[in-house]
Order: C-alpha cells, then structure tokens, then sequence
C-alpha cells in the first residue's frame, strides 16, 4: 500500500493555514484512472474551509468574473451579469487542483469540448436584476460530466459540487444551491435543442458526417413513477374528492381527521399533490375517450383504464425487460457514417407506432438536411410510413412484418402472396384461378392515431365451397375466401421486391453495427433505465442533454484527431526537408 500526500495552501481574509492530506491507495491497482478516479478524496475539511464565508470571494477576492474561463468561453461579451466564482486560473489552490488532476481526465476534455458551443441564447435568459446568478457555462460544464458518470438528478448535482473533486476545478469552486439547480434544468431544456443543432451543423460544416444516411429506433425508458400505485376512475375522485375536504377544514381553522398514509403531510404538499392528481385526471378521460375509440374486440372496460398519479402523462406499456408500468419511448436518428445522433425525441406512448414521420421532421430540423436514406426494423414499415418518405423522397430500408431475427413461419392457410393482382379487373386470382371481386371499402384505425383506407375482395360462396382447395385456404364455412387491399398496396409491394436484392440487404445491415449502440451505451454505461424528472418535457430536456454530451464528445475529439494527423503530417513533411 502507496501513500499519497498533497499539500494545499489556503488564505482566507488574513488566515492563512497549510494542510497536507493522506490518501492511502492500493499498489495493486495502478491503472485505474477513469473519469471517476480522484473524486471521492476527503476533502470534507477543505469543504469546510471553503464555506466558512461564503458570501465573500474565496483565495482571489479581486478576480474579475471575465477572467474566470476566458480561455474556455467562446464569448467576447456577456450580456448579463454573473456572480463571481471563488477561483480563478490563477488561484493558488485551483493550481493545486490542477497538478492533482490526470491530464486525460474527462472534466478536461469537457472544458475544452465547450468552446464548441455558442451559449449566448442561454446568457440572453438571464436579467440584471436580483441575485446575481451562477454562469451557465460553468453549470452546464458540471451537468454534463454528471450524466457522464450517470448522475442524471438535480439533488445529486448539488451534493457532488460539495464533496467532488473534479468538479471543484471543472466549476471554479462554484457550489449553487439544490433549487439553483433544478431552475437551471428548466432553464437549459427550452435552449439544449439549439445547442444540438449547433453542433450536428459545425459536424457537417467540417465534413464529419453527410446527415444523408440514419438509422432509426426506439427504447423504453421507465417514467420516475411506481408501477404499483396506479388508479382508475373511481379511485381517482375519491382521493381528489379527500384532498379538498382537508382543504376545506383548513381552511376553516377546523382539525382534520387522521389522513390516509397517500396523503402528503403539508398543506404546500397536499396542493401539488392535487394539482397532479387533476392531471391525471385530464389524461385518464383522453385515455378513456380512445378506448371507446378502439373496436369493441379490443375495448377495455372502463374500471381497466389507469393512470400514474406521479407521472400521469407517461403512458402504460411493457418495456424490453416485459414489466408492466408507465414509461415514455425514446427515438434516435444515428448517423450511419459517424457515430453522431442525427435526431432525437421522447413520445408519450408505449409503442414506435407513428414515430417515423416526426423523427424525419426532427432530423431535418436539427441538421438543417433531408435525410435521403434512413434504415429501420419492420415497426416502422408499414404503407403510411412508406407513402410519407415516398412524399419526402427518402429511401425507407427495412424489412415487411418481420424483425431482424424472425424465422420463416409455416402457414396453414394460404397467404396473400398466393394471390394474383389484376388492376385491370380490380380483382384478385386465387391459387385455384377464380376470381376475387371488390365488395366493401373501410376506414381502419390504425396505432399512434393514423388511419388508412381499404378495400376488401372476397370470392363467391358457391365457388369457393366447392373449390378442391378450400381446406388450405379459407375456415369460412358459409362465405367465400377474402382479402385485404390498402391504399398504399403498390408502395408496399416494391418496397418488398426492393428488400430482396443485394443492395439493399448490404446497406439494412448496417442498421444493427449503428442504431443499437446507442441504447446500449445509454442505458448500460450512462444508467438511462429510468427517468428522473416527471412530465414529458422534463424527460425530453434529460435525454436532450445526453444527445448534447454525446455529439460534444464526438466533434470534439474528432477535431482533436484531425488536429494531431495535420501537426504529425507536417513534422513529416519538415523531417523529409
């Protein structure tokens, strides 16, 4: 066992002290040096002696806040004015953080990654009135390497600026508030898709990537909700119904009864509960509204239909794992030729259904480019899927009705392939080479609220009765054998031509080398299982700023690789003259 010793030198008003900590580390572990490496040292002392008066500059009282990450901040002017953080570059003890720091830890290459990022939008939300607030930069700065770490939740961005060293120096010695920090998320999440655009058209500026060619797919992520507290229509206005009988004894000095164990203990408490308890009850009537909607085989009863009181705008489904409970979908465009996410969005249904037309709208929107090619598993194949990017000119690459991993399936009734489309006649030719005619046409409701219409053509009943292959084709005992037609049919059909040749099997198979990778890495690596803010737009603010660290990373460490090769290539050149 190694010691490790620091010293570190303090001057507080006229107080000066010099204080050496130990850290004993194993030997046998020298090469663990990852990014959270050297965070958990006990600086609780040195916490201490840097709360001791906060409210008066700390080792560099006369440090003017333009100073404080000039080097890092690619903005001449700042239209607001920021409180001054404690430390400086040219703070004694900054310095000494700085040589305890390895040189590849991530909080540098956070730093330098953010003179990518033009926050003048953000600096433009803050006032010059009240409180002087905390810079953006270095804020955003620590809220990334959190989700880095896995850190997703507001209270515990404000615990580790207390005891974590690494954002000691990322953040200059900054510690804001736990409210500071939930006002930023809310803040930063009306302006983080900007930040995103910015970013995916400096990649396209610099040639990285062509945003021409994406893969598409979705996950389930569970809401920041149980599972096992959900409630139909009856229990939801008997809680509403005791929420403000309490209220109402309050109100008229009156002592209420004991409260059942659901109730929050606080008035203020008692009110955001009721306010969330009335959402839930708007989202359970459109939830009821649809049912009714569906056809009677597929309509729940009406006592079936529940709703998440702590999050009552996620959906309920099943997610990759089969658990049944409110969760949101998340959608990614993944650049096929870069690792760079192209598009992005959160959907509050429990399903991909219908997803495709927005995420083309959304990867357009964020690269400035139409996509031309975009790969994606049979969920979003479908004949509506396929006219829109046929309407956009995009080529869908994916396969009809089965996944990448289906096998062939035995059918013990002839399918509709067997059967022969005549358009000159409007009629189908069964495998027995009667004649399928047009009997009815109908509107069908479809997943994620779309509709389509379809024609349906049925033989006669006396033909097919006595056809010698009735058996393999059709279970009607009465009626002829009928089939489907949908408006999109002929889209349909060369799209499935199309997937059996060559090409297009060569480029599908780029999907899962791309598109799967990002799922994995969120979920496995950054600890995206489950949410951690409540409500549809604070769940799209925390997946957008994982976009945000995701495609940082990505430009900044390519422009660093292309920076290296030049310097490399000119040495060359310099050696062989």
């Amino acid at each position: 066992m190694t010691v490790l010793r620091s010293s570190f030198w303090f001057n507080i008003e006229n107080f000066k002290c010099s204080i050496q900590i130990v850290r004993f580390s194993p030997v046998s572990e020298p090469e663990i040096k990852s990014e959270h490496d050297m965070t958990s040292w006990p600086f609780g002392v040195l916490g201490f002696l840097c709360r001791i008066d906060g409210s008066k500059s700390f080792c560099h009282p006369n440090q003017e806040v333009l100073e404080m990450i000039s080097e890092s901040s690619p903005h001449a002017k700042i239209p607001a004015r920021f409180a001054q953080a404690p430390w400086s570059e040219h703070t004694a003890f900054w310095r000494q953080l700085d040589e305890q720091l390895p040189h590849d830890h991530l909080v540098r290459e956070i730093r330098g990654a953010m003179v990518h990022l033009d926050l003048m939008p953000l600096y433009q939300t803050y006032s010059n009135r009240g409180k002087a607030p905390y810079r953006p930069d270095l804020m955003l700065a620590i809220v990334l390497f959190e989700l880095r770490r896995g850190q997703r939740h507001p209270s515990q961005w404000y615990r580790d600026t207390d005891e974590n060293y690494a954002l000691w120096w990322l953040g200059f010695g900054i510690r804001p508030g736990r409210s500071c920090w939930y006002e930023f998320r809310e803040r930063a999440g009306a302006y983080v898709d900007t930040l995103n655009a910015q970013l995916l058209h400096q990649a396209v500026a610099i040639e990285l990537t062509t945003a021409e060619r994406g893969a598409l797919d979705g996950s389930a992520v569970a809401a920041n909700a149980s599972r096992r507290r959900l409630l139909n229509q009856g229990r939801l206005k008997q809680r509403l119904a005791q929420l403000e009988a309490v209220a109402d004894d309050e109100a008229q000095g009156d002592q209420p009864e004991a409260r059942p164990g659901w109730m929050a203990k606080t008035a203020r408490g008692r009110t955001h509960q009721h306010e969330r308890y009335g959402q839930a009850q708007e989202q359970l009537a459109k939830r009821q509204a649809a049912n009714a909607q569906r056809p009677t085989s597929q309509r729940q009863a009406p006592d079936k239909i529940v709703v998440s009181p702590g999050d009552p705008e996620a959906p309920l489904g099943l997610d990759k794992d089969h658990v049944f409970g409110p969760l949101y979908t998340v959608q990614t465009v993944r650049d096929v030729t870069s690792p760079l996410i192209l598009g992005y969005d959160v959907f509050a249904q429990a399903s991909d259904a219908a997803t495709l037309p927005p995420m083309l709208r959304r990867s357009q929107q964020m690269t400035g480019r139409p996509l031309k090619d975009l790969l994606a598993d049979s969920a979003y194949v479908t004949g509506m899927d396929l006219a829109e990017c046929a309407a956009q000119d995009v080529t869908l690459y994916g396969p009809w009705q089965a996944n990448d991993w289906s096998e062939p399936q035995s059918r013990s009734q002839f399918s509709k392939d067997r059967f022969t489309w005549h358009g000159d006649l409007d009629a189908y030719e069964c495998p027995a080479g009667h004649l399928l005619k047009r009997v009815s046409c109908h509107t069908r409701r479809c997943s994620g609220g779309r509709e389509v219409v379809e024609w349906q053509y049925r033989g006669e009943a006396q033909t097919c009765q006595a056809c010698p292959l009735r058996q393999p084709c059709t279970t009607s005992q009465k009626g002829g054998r009928s089939v489907q037609r949908s408006e999109h049919e002929e889209l349909i059909q060369a799209h499935r031509v199309w997937m059996e040749t060559a090409e297009a099997k060569a480029v599908y198979r780029l999907r899962g080398q791309t598109i799967e990778i990002v799922f994995a890495d969120v979920k496995e690596h950054r600890g995206l299982r489950r949410f951690s803010g409540h409500g549809l737009a604070r769940v799209r603010t925390e997946f957008a700023l994982e976009v945000l660290l995701h495609n940082l990373l990505v430009l900044h460490r390519f422009l660093g690789q292309r920076r290296n090769a030049e310097a490399t290539h000119h040495t060359t050149e310099e050696l062989a003259a």
